[in-house]
């Protein structure tokens, strides 16, 4: 993988862990019941997607 992949990459990564601290924020401020709960698994979701593309960056 090339360097400007790598960057591509690794900016999504962080893209999605940051849509993952708003949403997660959004769902136990504003949301409750199963919004709360499908707003929380997709945030959780978006963070461990960003993760495994922050790690496959780095490699």
């Amino acid at each position: 993988m090339d360097a400007m992949t790598k960057m591509w990459v690794s900016l999504i990564g962080i893209g999605l862990m940051a849509l993952s601290a708003v949403a997660i924020t959004f769902a136990r401020l504003k949301t409750k019941g199963f919004v709360r709960g499908v707003l929380s698994l997709i945030a959780f979701l978006l963070l461990m997607i960003g993760f495994l593309l922050g790690l496959i960056s780095i490699l």
